[in-house]
């Protein structure tokens, strides 16, 4: 009998092996078969030229191209049969915005000028996630998307922090220490949005029902991905993710929210105050979120100075708005004398310039002024329709739920705060796919 069990507990161990063989196998094939979409990610390391334009502007990176090429190959899929084809919902939903999109170009005084703007409001909000949703057939697919943009933030975040802590990174306050990863001075926001996404997703992971590896690998990632998101500065991508990241606490339970929300104040106390990383710049940074109205600093001031701008813009042409791309064009006339004329960039292997204003870096307000009211309904009602279904459908998987509402929640956050532009933007089109999927797809029950 003895023997028995020691033949028995020797093959098990033989077995154990192969399985995890057969799993990496698996993980490998899945891959393959979402290299387009994680091609998207990837290329993104490629820098592109332009820097970071507002609003409608395009940078015409590798990362768009090959967003393009995604789009052609679901095309070709879809013609051949190989996938299914949209729900009757997700097309609506996705489909929505393309009506308010045609009807401001339609209606705009330079119907040939917003026609860039027309590609690119289709391309980031209509083409892309829909062909993401269409790459991804089940929730490993959609596990292996989240964790490729998990690798992306840590790259990008380990990139951040070497230039912090050799002075080679953005101006700011004087020095070369603000961390924007291989996105340049020019487009300060893009390393912080993929932190930002890189830690709603293993925030959503670690308050999972995954396997206890998984949630002690999405916990070390937290805490890897919290140093360049600090050191990025951004006060706008701080904000959406404490706030995302509070909103999937509280979907995990109150009592599991109250013990993160401990250990998360801990390791900021260790990290910022004991070890002192950033820690007079951070505590003057966050001061200042707060100063807007008593002593705002000139990117304040110039930030209300362009929503003011836009809702005039708006209260012009409160149906249809100005037209794509017009925002620029009727900056001037809108806005009062305490608007700059730009604001500098230096740094990170850039010499120091001025990159313009060209957008009120409010999302709503540049729909608003540019689209109208008909644009603004139609896209975000697309956006509110996506976080209804994702938080409707929560309880047929505790990772994928969380990790969808937490994207979704952080992206219509930021948007207070930050519109489309740069070469970051692509990205924000796979992460809208990655929570379309989850809201609109057909998923059982786990």
């Amino acid at each position: 009998m003895a023997t028995a069990v020691t033949v028995a507990s020797v093959d098990a161990d033989r077995r154990k092996p192969d399985a995890r063989e057969a799993d990496v196998r698996e993980w490998v094939r899945r891959a393959v078969a979402l290299s387009p979409v994680l091609a998207v990610i990837a290329l993104l390391l490629v820098p592109g030229g332009g820097g970071a334009q507002g609003g409608t502007g395009g940078t015409g990176t590798v990362a768009d191209a090959a967003s393009g090429l995604l789009v052609l190959i679901c095309l070709v899929r879809v013609l051949r049969g190989g996938a299914r084809p949209l729900t009757r919902a997700a097309a609506v939903v996705l489909g929505l915005p393309v009506f308010g999109i045609c009807l401001a170009a339609i209606t705009s005084n330079d119907p040939a000028a917003s026609l860039p703007g027309v590609a690119r409001y289709v391309q980031i909000f209509v083409l892309v996630p829909a062909a993401v949703l269409l790459m991804i057939r089940d929730r490993r697919d959609f596990a292996v998307v989240a964790w490729g943009l998990v690798g992306f933030a840590l790259l990008q975040g380990a990139v951040g922090v070497a230039q912090y802590l050799t002075g080679t990174g953005a101006s700011y306050q004087g020095e070369d220490i603000r961390a924007v990863g291989t996105f340049g001075a020019t487009d300060v926001m893009g390393m912080a949005t993929v932190v930002a996404y890189g830690l709603v997703v293993v925030t959503g992971i670690a308050l999972g029902s995954g396997p206890g590896r998984t949630r002690t690998a999405a916990l070390v990632c937290v805490g890897l991905l919290f140093v360049p998101l600090v050191l990025s500065f951004s006060r706008g991508a701080w904000i959406a993710t404490v706030l995302a990241c509070g909103i999937q606490l509280l979907l995990a339970g109150p009592r599991r929210a109250a013990r993160v929300a401990l250990a998360a104040g801990a390791l900021g106390v260790v990290l910022v105050g004991g070890l002192g990383i950033g820690s007079e710049m951070v505590k003057e940074r966050v001061t200042s979120i707060t100063q807007v109205a008593a002593a705002p600093d000139q990117s304040v001031t110039d930030r209300y100075t362009m929503w003011a701008a836009a809702g005039r813009m708006w209260r012009a042409e409160p149906v249809t708005g100005v037209g794509l791309k017009g925002f620029p064009a009727y900056r001037d006339s809108n806005a009062s004398l305490a608007l700059s004329s730009g604001s500098d960039t230096a740094g990170a292997g850039a010499a120091f310039a001025r990159q313009p204003l060209l957008s009120p870096h409010n999302m709503y307000l540049l729909v608003l002024s540019e689209q109208g009211l008909v644009g603004l309904l139609a896209l975000a009602g697309s956006w509110v329709a996506l976080l209804v279904g994702a938080l409707r459908r929560r309880r047929l998987g505790a990772d994928c739920a969380l990790i969808a509402t937490g994207l979704l929640a952080w992206q219509l956050i930021d948007f207070f705060y930050a519109d489309i532009g740069g070469p970051s933007t692509v990205l924000m089109s796979v992460v809208l796919g990655l929570a379309a999927w989850w809201a609109l797809a057909e998923v059982r029950r786990a």
